[in-house]
């Protein structure tokens, strides 16, 4: 299936696998949260199990340095894409009202961006992350 939309998510490369794992986490359940129609219809097994819904389409994750990542927040939100960051001082925070404050307390240009999702139309999302490798 093709979809005339998609989801990027950037994290920084030189952050350790469990931190590239929990921004692409907080990352995503952004997108899930802030972007109206992005999940699709609860699953069910044979068994009659049910289970949680997911995306209705695939999340691509790239790396790239914070040059890299603040590129693509910057030609994002020019674009006019849905966008959501996870900066450094997240880290340190414990609930999602200090992790708003800390975004909050920092200029757009002094982000010390380790994450960024991006979701719009399919060309526009591809353009804004041209040239960035797929995480491995």
């Amino acid at each position: 299936m093709r979809f005339d939309t998609k989801i990027g998510i950037v994290v920084r490369a030189d952050l350790a696998a469990w931190q590239r794992l929990n921004v692409t986490a907080f990352l995503a359940g952004a997108v899930a949260g802030g972007v109206p129609g992005m999940i699709g219809e609860p699953y069910a097994d044979a068994s009659g199990n049910e289970y949680l819904p997911m995306f209705r389409q695939p999340v691509l994750v790239y790396v790239g340095d914070v040059d890299e990542l603040r590129g693509v927040r910057e030609k994002a939100l020019g674009r006019g894409m849905d966008v959501a960051v996870y900066i450094e001082e997240m880290f340190k925070t414990g609930h999602d009202a200090d992790n708003r404050a800390a975004v909050r307390a920092v200029e757009a240009p002094d982000l010390a961006l380790v994450g960024v999702a991006v979701h719009g139309p399919k060309n526009a999302v591809d353009k804004t992350l041209k040239g960035l490798a797929l995480h491995p």
